[in-house]
């Protein structure tokens, strides 16, 4: 080949590679340049869209505060994340369902320590079918010690008691359900009053009462009596007659067998520690819920049951509630004002036995007493000072 076309060939080779490099170049740039762009508009969409999913939630957020029934709306002058208002919950109103409630009651720190001046306190529960006929004597009883307990009454849903802004019972109903006696809508309004209760982290004692409940003591040597217990009061027994074992559903099986049945009084008092248990508790209530129906009654045998199975070893095996049953029947006896005297009160005080308190032999074994009719006010407020002492 002669020299010259050669050196022609060569000089084209070397312009196509050079044309071949720019065009890879100028695609390059296209490229980046389109990719900038397209990124540049995708992110205005998605701001956009947050910020109006934002303006969307947070106006949400305010409609539901503004137009809420609680007792005080966020503002400057209320601090809805304070510790305080965590820690003691001052206003009882709230929308929140039984499970929500059971799930946020059932939180408890692993931390030993508490960051604020703790002084347990005794939680009083009242569940009742209404009014409170023997009223003045409790607020007898809880005057003069306002940093040492807490009330809970669960009534009627339409029923509103009508007390002074004074009075320790002012403003302390929880949301509550109808109940019907006998039935499971007796055990859910007990768990629904620990729950309740146990968001005031202060509370360390849960006593359930009704509104036919009187205190045997003064307040200082029930409250000393029931901080002071190692252990929880929650009567349990095997009763292995048709009342006990004969109630039992071998429906229940494998969880819950015959050997660990039990039986016992619906009015308990309770440690911190056990009521989280029971409100954290869903696999066993919920058998006795589709298993315990009458002539089974849940709130006579879920508690005891769910107890012996697990935490027995918190738990006295008595109540500290005394009632008569002496006159049979499904129900204890009433007492009216014929009923109380001195020498009366004094044997429930004292009644010559003992009990285990503390690993110890004790003859003060009941603090309070049921059932007492609206007629014997009158009479337990003239021996209340001298008697019970308050």
């Amino acid at each position: 080949m002669p020299r010259g076309r050669g050196e022609d060939g060569e000089r084209h080779m070397g312009l196509l590679k050079l044309v071949q490099v720019l065009s890879f170049l100028v695609v390059f740039v296209a490229g980046i340049i389109i990719g900038l762009a397209t990124s540049s508009h995708i992110n205005t969409y998605f701001s956009s869209q947050a910020q109006a999913q934002l303006f969307s939630t947070s106006t949400a957020t305010s409609f539901r505060v503004s137009s809420g029934t609680t007792k005080a709306n966020c503002s400057q002058k209320v601090d809805c994340f304070s510790m305080d208002a965590f820690l003691h919950p001052t206003n009882l109103s709230h929308k929140m369902s039984d499970e929500e409630l059971f799930w946020r009651a059932s939180m408890a720190p692993y931390k030993n320590e508490f960051p604020f001046p703790r002084v347990p306190k005794v939680a009083f529960m009242f569940l009742t079918r209404g009014p409170l006929p023997l009223l003045p004597l409790w607020e007898r009883f809880f005057k003069g010690h306002e940093k040492y307990f807490s009330i809970y009454l669960h009534t009627p849903p339409a029923y509103h008691l009508n007390v002074s802004s004074h009075s320790p019972f002012y403003g302390r109903q929880i949301p509550s359900q109808n109940v019907e006696w006998g039935t499971v809508l007796l055990a859910d309004a007990e768990r629904r009053l620990l729950a309740n209760a146990l968001l005031d982290f202060s509370n360390e004692r849960f006593v359930l009462l009704s509104e036919s409940c009187i205190p045997v003591y003064n307040f200082p040597t029930v409250y000393k009596y029931l901080i002071g217990s190692t252990y929880s009061f929650v009567e349990s027994y095997d009763d292995p007659s048709r009342y006990g074992r004969g109630r039992y559903s071998r429906k229940m099986l494998p969880d819950i067998k015959l050997y660990q049945w039990r039986k016992g009084s619906q009015w308990f008092e309770m440690h911190r520690l056990v009521a989280i248990y029971i409100i954290s508790d869903t696999k066993y209530y919920t058998l006795f819920r589709k298993y315990c129906r009458p002539a089974c009654y849940p709130d006579e045998h879920y508690i005891p049951t769910f107890l012996n199975m697990f935490h027995g070893s918190l738990n006295a095996n008595r109540s500290v509630t005394w009632v008569d049953w002496s006159m049979g029947g499904p129900h204890p006896a009433m007492h009216g004002g014929a009923n109380i005297t001195e020498g009366f009160i004094q044997a429930i005080r004292k009644n010559g036995t003992l009990c285990s308190y503390n690993e110890e032999q004790t003859s003060a074994c009941y603090l309070f007493a049921r059932k007492f009719a609206p007629s014997a006010l009158e009479s337990l407020l003239n021996l209340s000072s001298t008697v019970m002492e308050f």
